[in-house]
């Protein structure tokens, strides 16, 4: 019999697992034009495909997409996290080269990528495939029931007949769970690209065999991403114009500061650049106080720099996990790319997310009516648990002795795998 897949379809990164036994898995690994790999960046790249002609397009998904991208700078359609848009009404679709993708072609697109770069090791025998979702999607306004439809349509397509979902920090756990060797309660925080969730889950073993009854879920669209944001939207937008103003009809007005939230999620650029906001923006050069800002904001956008952009970001914030300052360095803003960013700042910038992100965690306890002391175990998943002013929330509440770590990147896929493996997996299902 086929054993069951797990998918983890991340914000940032994608993970497949096998399920070999009732107690071991598998990552499927992925050889692609960029090397091989157990994981892979939830990206696409899109090129005219200039031998088959007409409105074939090549594409390449993770490293590969982005090496395609480097590559070809102008040529490539590049798309990221298209996980962020899963649940939102407002995406109704992105033209590619001509060509209009929904969330559900795009999530297709990517998947089949994966399969191809799996070859062989892709299972082709599985009929069951157990897909992580988080406990709130990330957005504005997130229906739940519509990403889940769009889920649907793009796994449906792939050819797995048997679908289950199962919420990402129940999978983690339940990972976690399999080197307990007491009785124990434990929450799990899995903190991804777009969404922190939480999971209270009570494991015993009896006769050998592990038992888990949930307890409570939590969780709320904050996470890496939102982090991400606030370096954007205090180091770059002020030298691309946010705070500057134009002149309409004898008025001095402030520019929209809409702008600037579209650009500091960078994974949305690419979306941005064909949207009537970014046309908007274009008409307003003439009449800005300081339209060389607004022009460098354009050059930006029009060279597709979001992924640079997310470089940058990204390094800056992994030293500042370890250094109470660190340096941005962003070429296509000149010398105003060159700063240092000091973590004290840093943290005041991401005080609003922190709290919401500590609400998150009030409410699972609360709503479970369970104490701190209570719990055994905190297992701490997903790269944003590195942050400093993340795992002070945990440690001061917890202490440093019941906090666990590992396996980030792959937990929750492994999990769904052997959740796939239960003779009840609707006890797990979301």
């Amino acid at each position: 019999m086929a054993k069951a897949l797990g998918l983890d379809f991340g914000t940032t990164n994608t993970v497949l697992a096998m399920a070999d036994s009732a107690s071991t898995t598998h990552s499927v690994t992925f050889q692609s034009p960029a090397g091989t790999s157990d994981t892979m960046r939830t990206a696409l790249g899109f090129m005219k495909d200039r031998q088959l002609g007409g409105r074939a397009l090549k594409v390449e998904a993770g490293q590969a997409a982005i090496r395609q991208f480097i590559d070809n700078p102008g040529e490539c359609r590049f798309l990221q996290s298209i996980k962020t848009f899963a649940a939102s009404p407002l995406f109704q679709g992105t033209l590619v080269h001509a060509r209009r993708f929904q969330m559900e072609d795009l999530m297709e697109v990517f998947l089949k990528r994966l399969e191809a770069y799996a070859g062989d090791a892709w299972p082709a025998g599985s009929g069951r495939i157990v897909a992580g979702r988080p406990v709130h999607f990330a957005g504005a306004g997130p229906d739940p029931q519509l990403a889940l439809t769009r889920y649907n349509e793009a796994l449906t397509r792939l050819g797995f007949g048997e679908i289950h979902y199962v919420y990402e920090p129940v999978a983690a756990a339940f990972y976690f769970a399999q080197k307990l060797t007491h009785d124990a309660t434990v929450l799990v925080a899995d903190f991804g690209g777009g969404t922190t969730d939480y999971s209270l889950i009570r494991f015993e073993r009896k006769a050998g065999t592990l038992s888990a009854r949930p307890i409570g879920h939590s969780g709320v669209g904050i996470a890496g991403d939102q982090f991400d944001a606030r370096i954007v939207d205090h180091v770059v937008a002020p030298e691309i114009g946010k705070g500057s103003q134009f002149k309409s009809f004898g008025k001095v007005l402030d520019i929209p500061s809409n702008y600037y939230l579209s650009f500091s999620r960078w994974n949305q650029l690419s979306v941005f650049k064909s949207s009537r906001e970014f046309a908007d923006l274009q008409s307003l050069v003439r009449q800005s106080l300081e339209p060389e800002k607004l022009e460098l904001f354009i050059d930006l956008i029009e060279n597709d720099e979001g992924y640079p952009l997310y470089q940058a970001v990204s390094a800056a914030k992994i030293a500042l996990s370890h250094e109470d300052e660190a340096e941005f360095n962003f070429a296509p803003l000149g010398k105003a790319g060159q700063k240092a960013i000091k973590r004290s700042d840093f943290e005041t910038w991401i005080a609003d997310d922190l709290a919401q992100i500590e609400g998150a965690l009030d409410d699972v306890l609360t709503s479970t009516n369970t104490k701190p002391d209570a719990i055994d175990k905190v297992f701490l998943t997903g790269g944003t648990s590195f942050v400093p002013a993340v795992r002070r929330l945990f440690t001061e509440r917890f202490g440093t002795e019941r906090i666990e770590t590992g396996n980030e990147l792959v937990s929750i896929a492994h999990g769904l795998a052997l959740i796939g493996e239960e003779e009840d997996i609707s006890r797990w299902t979301a």
